[in-house]
């Protein structure tokens, strides 16, 4: 999950020979198209699930690694990168349904082993909520937790105290036409670097992030999504006061960052954000009977990026125990 101020700097930015050719496949699922990008093979598949505003390149460095032992597809959600915006509200429900019919029609079967960074965790989450049979196992990478305060705008905020009572209407599949049509955002030289530690990537992978991010529709999606985010996360919270362990027994690794990076002079001190971090972390871990923390030594945030080669082995360990 990227801080706003991030977000809406990134959004300028524009590669300077027009839109990439996805490297996947443009999948119809019903007058909606999610690009799906799989490689390698074997079971079970892993699906790799990107955090907020990022598309589905920010993997380049561990798709590879995992295609070499099984089946693995990265893609973009509805209204990031190539894939069309779909219905709102962006409910979590509404994703997981976007995403099963794309598995479905492009032939991808599960069960899935779930890969899902930072607010990509909470998606897989939902995924796992409507198909459970579907999943075999779960790697979550610095993942948000719904009782969490997030550090944005120089401020600590607990998503889930934004919550209205808003119920999400069942999911449909429907293309949303007035965010495709959404009109471009401004721009400036597509040479300028993305900050640390996203400028190890490819220099393609770059070039599709700025493009991506760009993209009116991604941040219309964008906008939509952390929108629904409080309800949601209200949501989880209150379906885990009774069982903590709602993945049940699902093979699952929590990839964790050493250290929360808070700075004081806030509402809550860094040290109080630290332990709860922590604390959380491990939480996420009991989801399953069959949950571990591993606290990443050379990482931040972006452990995917910043130590793919973790996460290529939590990942091969949670395929091994789903075998």
């Amino acid at each position: 999950m990227r801080s706003l101020p991030f977000v809406l700097a990134a959004a300028l930015l524009l590669p300077p020979n027009g839109d990439p050719t996805p490297p996947g496949r443009l999948v119809d699922i019903g007058g909606q198209r999610i690009h799906l990008y799989c490689t390698g093979r074997g079971a079970p598949t892993v699906i790799l699930e990107s955090g907020l505003g990022d598309a589905s390149p920010i993997w380049s460095l561990v798709q590879p690694s995992v295609a070499a032992t099984t089946r693995v597809c990265s893609y973009d959600r509805g209204g990031y990168a190539w894939s069309d915006p779909g219905a709102r509200p962006r409910s979590f429900a509404q994703l997981a349904l976007e995403l099963h019919t794309a598995l479905v029609r492009s032939g991808e079967r599960g069960p899935f082993v779930l890969v899902g960074q930072s607010y990509g965790g909470l998606v897989v989450r939902g995924f796992a909520a409507r198909y459970r049979r579907e999943v075999a196992g779960m790697v979550l990478v610095d993942a948000v937790h719904e009782d969490e305060h997030i550090v944005y705008g120089g401020a600590p905020h607990r998503i889930r105290d934004g919550a209205r009572g808003r119920v999400a209407p069942p999911p449909r599949i429907a293309l949303d036409t007035a965010t495709l049509h959404a009109k471009p955002a401004a721009t400036i030289p597509a040479d300028v670097p993305l900050e640390p530690p996203l400028d190890r990537l490819p220099a393609s992978a770059q070039r599709v992030l700025r493009w991506a991010l760009a993209r009116p529709a991604l941040q219309a999606t964008w906008a939509a999504e952390t929108d629904w985010s409080p309800e949601e996360l209200a949501r989880f919270h209150a379906e885990r006061l009774t069982d903590r362990a709602t993945l049940g027994g699902v093979p699952l690794v929590v990839l964790a960052r050493t250290h929360g990076g808070y700075e004081s002079g806030m509402a809550i001190s860094a040290d109080s954000l630290e332990r709860e971090r922590l604390a959380l972390q491990r939480d996420l871990a009991a989801l399953s009977r069959r949950g571990r923390l591993v606290v990443a030594p050379n990482a931040g945030h972006n452990i995917h990026v910043e130590d793919p080669g973790l996460v290529v082995r939590a990942i091969a360990e949670v395929v091994t125990r789903a075998r």
